[in-house]
């Protein structure tokens, strides 16, 4: 028999006249069967009383294919007419007897069982539901028709909650289910009489589940997990439970719903349900005021049913210290606080999260794998405990010879090491557990300075500020502030800090999640007072942003830079699981947001130079680009049709088609495409090609620079499209290269020496790059071309000025002067190269290799100086108001140790620059 072939384990019978009686019922077993038998009736009243009245069953299905029992006493439940009451009962009684036997013996693991006895639940809620609709429909004033009942239950839908929900119903579990109803499913039944309808038949059919009778009974069914149940009825409708939860649900109830499982009636209805909840159960940003909510959560139990206390005898393996519901609320809680960012953390099975919570990181993969292990001892045991009287507890028994009776069950023949490896499982889980939800905290004493009195009343008015507003957030704040104030203490300037610090504050619209996250992750502390240190401007940005934060949490925050391809799938995917077209856009937002921030902390760190980040700020905006276009185009053609002819592509300018932007960057962006001979898109309201292609260029302008609930991705300038201004917003191929061949200006040439294509038709954009390299490649009047770019240099100094000081973009010799330089070095050798350091070299016969190499070095500077200052300030970056942070970063990027060694050094650099440039521009013009 596949049964007994597959017995790695038995019990031992602590009765063993009653293991004998057992065996005299079941005459037909023998070998490890009977061993089976017999230490389970020996050790357990309810399994001896079942093995006697089920023997000749039993018999039979020992002798079945293994798998196949249990499913054949659902389906013979299902298939019998009339009242289910009976039938459920008699199947309730062989799937116990057979699961415990299957248990004992280590036939199933745990998850097998727990399976099998939540497919009997299922089955018995849903027969139970439809019988007593028939009944209700059958009633003679009853606003259903009989016809009206099916498998969909009149558009009730049953949620299997906690362990029914996760598949890991115990052995003697109670079931705890929330029913709803869609009610649109019946527009012209009177909706008071339908729902009237709806409780009757769910009190009835609770009770066919429920009711202890003389054959038993099935499950206790609870229904007060629904939404208010001391004034809600025992069966709502899913709009009335949305509300609820959209404004008044806990977070309890959110863990809760990580479990919800349709498990009987109207599935799409239920399924449409949950969809429309998980805004509520997975927030956005990582969730770490959930910790503090299932600390007290768990105290609160603990407090009242008095579960303190550290003896075996009496203990509540489930709710007590180190018990299953620590791990459950291990998992849970981790999973509520990632699992709005990550959807693979949205599992409902307690070993299933840990594991996935390891393959994201979140749990170490040896803290995972131990408390899988141990959480599976402890389900295990907590069957022994219910097999003995069928009795729905979880506690130890309260005396030695309870306790080892259950050992007995287990398979254990020496009780003192069973209770020793209880008693350690316990400590490890406990251990576990406190170290997550109540860390010790060894918070470093104030041993900051003694702070002026101007600091003194900075400090004090904090309590004023909108973060902490709330009881909740002063008792977060005030865990946190000791280290803290230590923290601000060992900064360079303390005061300067704690001044930035206050801006930070001041600006949170509120404070709980914000200061649950520093609690739970004390290092967040050090960045942020790093950034106050450095950047109060970044600081004062991140009170208005602070959901940023959660991806320093996320693991790979400081890891290596993934590529554009793989930013760009990154951002793709994140916005296909955003709902519409809003959402993905927000979601956008908030991606491009972390990364924007990562490439900024990298930078004040030192992870990245500034030379580095700027290339990463260039390519992130090429990333979200290639994400973001063809999301608007696709909400484009909903509306007007398809493309009309080949499509559109997205020219980069300026500093992003360079390859270099920094903080504060906006986008240069032409948009071109090519209708192909098409006159007009098809769709229900159809555009001209022209029209759908301006469209689709202010759509996407709309979608880059839109002020969003996440703010606004980009800036955006057009004006170096063909006329300018002037011009339409999109230009289609031939138009631009008649353009560029026709009618450009000596400055559209120099600008197109930096323009590359960033996202859109793949084949329009070769045609696009073939245009660019044909234009440069034109023959020029040098004379004519430098002496352009001599006035051009002399116009922008009239309108900008002259620079100076720790300003690195206008002025002779600094990065807008060497731009201009190497751009007309590029189109007076037709070089293709967007890189300015390749630009220059082209310049050879005029401006020497010396030179060349001269001005790309003082570019470097410059570039570093613009990227430090464009992080650090909106405004300009003054040399002798400079904070200790930022003159830290301003010194690592250029080696000069404070404000005026760099202004000195930038001046001097930049006169050089300068020189050589004249000197070039007019040497080429005599030679010309």
């Amino acid at each position: 028999m596949e049964f007994e072939s597959r017995i790695t384990r038995l019990p031992i019978a602590v009765d063993e006249t009653a293991g004998q009686r057992a065996l005299e019922a079941a005459g037909w077993a023998g070998g490890d069967m009977a061993r089976l038998l017999a230490g389970a009736a020996g050790s357990s009243p309810y399994l001896a009383g079942l093995i006697a009245r089920e023997s000749a069953w039993l018999e039979a299905a020992i002798a079945s294919p293994l798998d196949g029992v249990v499913p054949g006493l659902l389906e013979a439940a299902a298939a019998a007419e009339g009242d289910p009451s009976v039938a459920l009962r008699v199947t309730k009684r062989r799937t116990a007897l057979f699961t415990a036997l299957a248990d004992l013996a280590g036939v199933w693991p745990l998850e097998q069982v727990t399976g099998a006895l939540t497919g009997l639940a299922d089955t018995a809620v849903q027969l139970a539901w439809r019988h007593a609709l028939q009944v209700e429909a059958a009633r003679r004033k009853s606003v259903l028709e009989p016809e009206d009942v099916d498998d969909d239950l009149c558009g009730i839908f049953v949620l299997a909650m906690g362990k029914m929900g996760a598949g890991e119903l115990n052995y003697s579990s109670d079931i705890d289910l929330i029913v709803l109803y869609d009610q649109d499913r019946w527009p012209e039944r009177d909706p008071h009489e339908l729902r009237s309808s709806l409780v009757r038949a769910t009190r009835a059919a609770a009770q066919i589940v429920g009711e202890n009778t003389a054959e038993g009974y099935v499950f206790r069914t609870d229904l007060r997990l629904r939404p208010d149940p001391s004034v809600t009825p025992v069966c709502l409708s899913m709009e009335a439970a949305e509300r609820y939860y959209e404004s008044l649900g806990r977070t309890w109830e959110r863990a809760a719903h990580i479990k919800a499982r349709v498990c009987a009636g109207d599935a799409a209805a239920g399924a449409g349900y949950l969809e429309r909840l998980r805004p509520f159960i997975w927030r956005k940003h990582l969730d770490f005021a959930a910790i503090q909510d299932a600390h007290d959560m768990r105290l609160a139990i603990r407090e009242h049913k008095g579960l303190y206390g550290d003896a075996l005898e009496g203990r509540d393996l489930k709710l007590g210290r180190g018990g299953i519901r620590e791990i459950e609320f291990f998992t849970q809680t981790r999973q509520i606080i990632a699992g709005g960012r990550d959807p693979e953390l949205r599992v409902r099975g307690t070993v299933e999260g840990l594991a996935r919570l390891a393959e994201k990181g979140w749990v170490g993969s040896e803290e995972a794998v131990q408390l899988a292990q141990d959480y599976r001892a402890h389900r295990e045991l907590e069957h022994r405990i219910q097999m003995v009287n069928d009795q729905q507890t979880h506690a130890l028994p309260k005396d030695a010879a309870g306790i080892e009776r259950v050992a007995r069950l287990a398979g254990e023949g020496d009780t003192a090491a069973f209770r020793a490896g209880l008693t350690a499982r316990l400590e490890r889980v406990a251990k576990l557990a406190e170290g997550f939800f109540a860390p010790g905290s060894k918070r470093s004493p104030q041993d900051g300075p003694e702070w002026s009195e101007s600091a003194r009343e900075v400090i004090g008015r904090w309590k004023g500020y909108p973060a902490l507003r709330s009881q909740r957030a002063v008792e977060l704040f005030t865990r946190i502030r000791p280290e803290l104030m230590a923290q601000l203490g060992r900064a360079p300037r303390p005061e300067e800090a704690l001044l930035a610090f206050d801006g930070f504050l001041r600006g949170l619209p509120a404070g709980v999640q914000i200061f649950s996250l520093f609690a739970s992750n004390p290092q967040l502390l050090g960045l942020i007072v790093d950034i106050c240190a450095s950047a109060p401007e970044l600081a004062e940005y991140l009170s208005r942003n602070a959901g940023v934060l959660d991806a320093v949490i996320g693991g790979d925050f400081f890891a290596d830079w993934p590529g554009v391809e793989v930013l760009a799938e990154a951002l793709r995917e994140e916005m296909a699981r955003a709902g519409d077209y809003e959402g993905k856009l927000d979601t956008a937002r908030r991606w491009a947001k972390e990364w924007h921030f990562r490439i900024g902390v990298h930078l004040l760190r030192g992870h990245a130079d500034a030379l580095v980040a700027g290339e990463q700020y260039a390519l992130l905006a090429e990333a979200v680009l290639r994400a973001v276009f063809p999301v608007v185009e696709a909400e484009h053609a909903a509306r007007h049709g398809a493309a009309p002819g080949r499509g559109a592509v997205v020219l980069g300018m300026g500093s992003l088609g360079a390859g270099w932007l920094n903080a504060r960057s906006d986008l240069d962006l032409i948009v071109i495409y090519d209708s192909a001979g098409v006159e007009a898109s098809e769709g229900k309201r159809p555009l001209t090609a022209g029209a759908w292609y301006a469209r689709l260029t202010k759509a996407l302008v709309t979608a880059l620079t839109a002020l969003m609930a996440e703010g606004r991705l980009y800036e955006v300038d057009m004006r170096l499209r063909p006329s300018g201004n002037a011009g339409p917003v999109a230009t289609s191929i031939g138009a631009f290269a008649a353009y560029q061949r026709e009618e450009a200006w000596t400055w559209e040439h120099l600008a197109l020496t930096r323009a590359r294509v960033i996202c859109g038709a793949a084949a329009l954009a070769e045609e696009v790059e073939a245009v660019r390299c044909e234009v440069l490649a034109a023959r020029r009047d040098r004379a004519k071309l430098l002496g352009d770019v001599a006035e051009m240099r002399a116009r922008i100094f009239e309108a900008k000025g002259t620079g100076g000081g720790l300003e690195a973009k206008i002025g002779p010799g600094r990065m807008q002067d060497i731009e201009l330089v190497a751009q007309a070095a590029a189109l007076l050798a037709g070089a293709p190269d967007r890189r300015l350091d390749p630009q220059l070299a082209a310049a050879g016969d005029w401006l020497g290799a010396a030179g060349a190499e001269r001005l790309a070095e003082t570019y470097a500077l410059m570039r570093k100086v613009q990227g430090c200052a464009r992080l650090l300030t909106e405004g300009p970056l003054e040399a002798e108001a400079l904070g200790e942070g930022a003159e830290a970063l301003l010194a690592r990027e250029t080696g000069e140790p404070d404000g005026p060694a760099l202004v000195a050094r930038m001046e001097e650099a930049a006169a050089e620059a300068a020189e050589l440039i004249e000197t070039a521009l007019g040497s080429a013009e005599g030679d010309g």
